[in-house]
C-alpha cells in the first residue's frame, strides 16, 4: 500500500483517484505507524513552502520522512512535494527537508507567474520510470518556483519556461515531479504506474 502523506496541503483526492484507476492500493494518512507500514510514500503539495514545512514539522512528519527514506523506502514528491526535498526555497527563505542539495527559485518576472497549464517535459535519462512515455511529452504544471539541484546527475527530465529547469529528478528510491501526473491524462497515469512497478 502507498501512503499519501497528509500535511494539510495538496490535492489528495485527485492522487487517490488516479491510483484507484490503476488498481493501486493507497491511503491518505499522517499517522507515523501507517507511514512506517507503507511500501512507498507520496509527498503531494499545492501551496507555499513555508506553510508546508511548518505543517510537516508540527506533525513531526519531517523526521518521519527522513527516517523512512534512510531505510530506502520509495518516495514520490509531486509539485511542492518535490520542492520540499531540497535545502532551501526562495519562497520566504524557507529551510526545507534537505534531502537534495540545491535551491528552489522563483521564475523571473518576465514570465507569467504562476505557470499554469501544459508544458513539455524532455526526458534526459531513459529508464524504467519512463517506460511507455515518449521522450518529449506534455504534462500539467501549476508552479511559480522551480528546483535547481546542485547535483545535475539527479535530473532526468527538463522543461523550458523562460529558462530550462529540472521537472523530474530521481536518485535511488526518491523521485520528484514538478508537474502533476495525476492531472496529466493517460501518460501521467503511466508514470504513476511505473513508479509503483519499477521503484516500489
Amino acid at each position: 500500500m502507498i501512503v499519501i502523506i497528509d500535511y494539510g496541503l495538496g490535492n489528495l483526492a485527485s492522487i487517490t483517484n488516479a491510483l484507484n484507476k490503476l488498481g493501486i492500493k493507497s491511503r491518505i494518512s499522517d499517522s507515523p505507524d501507517m507511514i512506517k507500514k507503507a511500501k512507498a510514500l507520496i509527498l503531494p503539495g499545492v501551496g507555499a513552502a513555508g506553510e508546508g514545512m511548518r505543517n510537516l514539522k508540527k506533525k513531526g512528519l519531517d523526521k518521519i520522512i527522513l527516517r523512512e527514506i534512510k531505510e530506502e523506502k520509495p518516495l514520490l514528491g509531486i509539485c511542492l512535494g518535490m520542492q520540499l526535498l531540497f535545502e532551501k526555497s526562495e519562497e520566504g527563505e524557507v529551510d526545507c527537508l534537505g534531502i537534495f542539495k540545491g535551491m528552489v527559485r522563483k521564475f523571473k518576472k518576465e514570465r507569467k507567474i504562476p505557470q499554469i497549464g501544459w508544458n513539455n517535459v524532455m526526458l534526459t535519462d531513459k529508464q524504467k520510470l519512463f517506460q511507455g512515455v515518449p521522450n518529449t511529452t506534455f504534462f500539467y504544471f501549476v508552479n511559480s518556483y522551480y528546483c535547481q539541484p546542485s547535483d545535475k546527475s539527479i535530473v532526468v527530465g527538463v522543461t523550458e519556461y523562460g529558462e530550462r529547469f529540472a521537472s523530474v529528478i530521481r536518485k535511488g528510491n526518491i523521485v520528484g515531479m514538478q508537474f502533476h501526473p495525476e492531472k496529466s491524462g493517460d501518460l501521467g497515469l503511466q508514470l504513476l504506474k511505473n513508479f509503483n512497478e519499477a521503484i516500489c
